[in-house]
């Protein structure tokens, strides 16, 4: 799919597919600075995937669930139990399920989009969204602390305790960096880099072949073969790395919601 719709190459010089050629042009010219894109379409239609397969799934909320209804429950108990609760604790993770639920299954809709042929485009490869994301995330858990410490809690969180006074002056500053400058853009660009790396790769792949079997030499033709080997190896690799994200992504989320909660007993 991605070899048909990559440019044709030249047969002398191999060209590998660049950024401007993973970021589609607008659909619209309207609607922000670089139109409509099919990434805002895509994000839209994560939300109306995700709203029709919950409220169908929940829907007859049968004792005896239904296929539809155990994969609802399993998908919302896998966040509720394996993440919300084994990371926030069993007395305060309830109220920060939904925000958990909704992000896990947010970004992993729109991870999975770059495995599905014809659309081949995770949304999180454009480097807005996930900034967006890991935003209301930083905003989230702050917001958490100052609630449940009142201003005290930067002080709980650039304050280790136990450390000794003379080496606070290094330690502060660190911990100032660390948690409220370096941790949101390191939350955002991993979900950013890994899916535009991995689904670049996979265009160079397709690329590749393409430029193969154009060749006019045998061997050079049947190396094709091994690069299709190669790209469909590193195309199941991204679909892990896919669910992984969304994975890791919620989870840091839940430790950094966690932290904020408990800063005065860390």
């Amino acid at each position: 799919m991605i070899a048909l719709a990559l440019p044709a190459q030249d047969s002398g010089t191999f060209t590998p597919p660049g950024i401007d050629q993973l970021h589609l042009p607008a659909i619209l010219p309207w609607g922000a600075s670089e139109g409509f894109s099919k990434q805002m379409l895509l994000v839209i239609l994560s939300v109306v995937i995700i709203a029709t397969f919950f409220v169908l799934a929940a829907r007859k909320r049968q004792l005896v669930p239904g296929k539809l209804q155990f994969a609802g429950e399993m998908a919302y108990g896998f966040v509720r139990n394996s993440i919300a609760k084994d990371i926030i604790g069993g007395r305060d993770f309830m109220k920060y399920v939904p925000l958990l639920f909704s992000l896990f299954f947010f970004i992993l809709v729109n991870n999975i989009y770059g495995a599905i042929p014809l659309i081949q485009l995770p949304s999180f490869s454009h480097v807005g969204g996930a900034y967006v994301l890991a935003v209301l995330v930083y905003v989230t858990w702050i917001g958490i602390g100052i609630k449940k410490n009142g201003l005290r809690y930067f002080k709980l969180a650039t304050v280790p305790s136990g450390v000794p006074v003379y080496i606070l002056p290094i330690v502060i500053p660190i911990e100032i960096i660390s948690n409220f400058l370096v941790r949101p853009v390191t939350h955002s660009l991993r979900l950013f880099a890994t899916m535009l790396a991995g689904h670049l790769i996979v265009m160079i792949a397709g690329s590749g072949i393409e430029f193969l079997v154009m060749q006019e030499n045998f061997l050079l033709k049947g190396a094709s073969v091994l690069v299709l080997a190669g790209a469909i190896a590193m195309y199941m690799l991204e679909a892990l790395i896919m669910v992984l994200q969304a994975y890791v992504f919620t989870l840091l989320t839940a430790i950094y919601i966690e932290g904020a909660l408990h800063a005065d007993s860390h």
